[in-house]
């Protein structure tokens, strides 16, 4: 049993629009989970206090399922393969935002990652690329139709956008997901659409499942 579900859609380093929407959140720490999508850096301002803010949580004891977002994936690629053609795709990311709230940090201290505090390597090394429950299947970015799950790709379930977002496929579960925002939350039979473009001034959102009722911080 997984309780009432709540998940998070892209955060981005908007840790102030995540305290105050976890504030709004009738979360039963003890027994519901919470569910975040991905993209916890890059792009805002404070990715450090976000990635503080969950290691808090998993310490009080809440069920925090964390997925990989492509910012995330990418960051850890980087740091595996030391591919220095990935910088220049890392930097329009906003990767520059995440360093400045680590205080910054050289290249050196990119590719291994050390200027990260170990807890928050151990909660990047411990995201999943996807999550499910009988009614439901939680990914960052979507899935290729026809594809069994545990043969998606990492670069399609972190990145895909088409034609993810336009078909009308059945996955049979209703697919909750983030990484492309949207003005409202995006909702069709299949699919929850939950970013809504917190970094780039807009709300952050979440969705309560299976009321889907949503929350938002501004």
């Amino acid at each position: 049993m997984h309780g009432t579900i709540f998940a998070i859609g892209d955060i981005h380093g908007c840790a102030d629009k995540l305290s105050r929407l976890l504030g709004r959140l009738p979360l039963d720490r003890a027994h519901d989970t919470l569910v975040v999508l991905g993209d916890y850096l890059d792009r805002g301002p404070a990715a450090r206090q976000v990635l503080d803010q969950f290691c808090e949580l998993r310490a009080q004891g809440v069920h925090l399922v964390a997925l990989m977002g492509n910012h995330e994936y990418l960051l850890q690629e980087y740091h595996k393969s030391g591919d220095q053609a990935l910088l220049p795709y890392l930097r329009r990311l906003g990767l520059e935002d995440t360093l400045e709230s680590y205080g910054g940090a050289s290249l050196a201290e990119l590719a291994a990652l050390s200027f990260l505090p170990p807890a928050h390597r151990a909660f990047l090394d411990s995201l999943l690329p996807y999550w499910e429950t009988e009614e439901y299947l939680f990914v960052h970015a979507g899935l290729r139709a026809g594809v069994p799950l545990a043969a998606q790709s990492m670069a399609d379930l972190c990145e895909v956008r088409e034609p993810f977002l336009s078909e009308e496929y059945d996955y049979g579960k209703r697919v909750v997901f983030g990484h492309t925002p949207f003005a409202t939350p995006f909702i069709t039979p299949h699919k929850i659409g939950i970013d809504t473009g917190a970094a780039y001034g807009h709300l952050l959102t979440a969705v309560e499942l299976p009321a889907l009722r949503f929350y938002h911080a501004a």
